[in-house]
């Protein structure tokens, strides 16, 4: 029995399927199989079966679950305390927050601590099980609630739809956040009874804004993300029954006791004016002189 092959099995349980787990984890789907297929045979009991498209507990597998929840967190413990020098944070973002705001922000933040830090891409009903699972220190984006957690909110923005003057108004243009249920993508589409129907999906934000630009649809967009595109008129903003619609960037980290002091750190930054300045004009750089890429890592135990 490995600390890997009961992370795949916390995973699996919480998120609900070996795709998500796999997603949240960083790793490919048959990793995960291969790690729970490892655990039933160890332990004689399939632990999870499938129930429609979720995978439902065992008898077994409920018992394990709070266990295996436990040990995983203790492992990231015990790594802490073995290597009590090094500070490390790892950041989680959804997907747009990712594209644009990670490099810059992140970088301004190891500028001024000496800390190694790392971003990642979760979705929001991952970030629970991310951070009480010691696998990411802090997550920003959609507020997150759940026992042990503790969000606060970091900036204030409006969400508005924009497009071309004279492009389609049938298609609407998200990013990879627009399939996140808990969103603010997603909670707009849902304001104005968007059908499934006539969402598409890009690999990126800046794709989405790129085909409504081109005149393909319309596209939710994060109001200072696309200023400039805006004063250009290479978008406009179009008028819809529930925009502009307030929203709100929050960091969720552990509770106070549980938290890195890395964490605490970070979140102390994202309330200075200069972090502040960097989510809303992240297009504005930083000098080339000053500039330290963050590191993408994949999460695995």
């Amino acid at each position: 029995m490995t600390l890997s092959q009961l992370g795949a099995f916390v995973f699996v349980a919480r998120l609900g399927s070996v795709k998500a787990a796999a997603r949240a984890l960083g790793v490919s789907e048959p990793a995960v199989s291969q790690s729970l297929a490892q655990l039933r045979r160890h332990l004689g009991d399939p632990l999870l079966t499938r129930s429609g498209d979720r995978m439902v507990l065992t008898e077994g597998g409920r018992r394990l679950l709070g266990i295996a929840a436990q040990i995983v967190a203790l492992g990231a413990e015990a790594v802490a305390a073995v290597q009590p020098g090094r500070v490390g944070l790892h950041v989680v973002m959804d997907a747009g927050l990712a594209e644009y705001v990670a490099g810059p922000l992140v970088c301004l933040f190891t500028q001024r601590k000496s800390v190694d830090a790392t971003t990642g891409v979760a979705a929001t009903a991952e970030i629970p099980l991310l951070l009480s699972s010691r696998l990411a220190d802090v997550a920003l984006g959609a507020q997150v609630s759940g026992e042990g957690l503790v969000s606060r909110p970091v900036l204030r923005c409006r969400l508005i739809v924009v497009g071309s003057p004279r492009g389609r108004r049938d298609q609407w243009l998200v990013g990879p956040s627009g399939t996140d249920p808990l969103s603010d993508t997603s909670r707009l589409l849902r304001l104005l009874r968007v059908p499934e129907s006539q969402v598409r999906v890009f690999a990126n934000q800046t794709a989405a804004w790129k085909a409504a630009a081109e005149g393909s649809g319309l596209a939710p967009a994060t109001a200072h993300l696309v200023a400039s595109q805006l004063r250009r008129g290479e978008l406009v903003a179009v008028e819809t029954a529930a925009t502009p619609l307030a929203a709100y960037w929050y960091a969720t980290t552990l509770e106070p006791p549980n938290r890195s002091v890395a964490a605490g750190t970070f979140l102390n930054f994202l309330t200075t004016p200069a972090a502040t300045q960097v989510m809303r004009t992240p297009e504005d750089g930083i000098p080339r002189s000053r500039f330290r890429p963050p590191i993408h890592v994949s999460i695995w135990s």
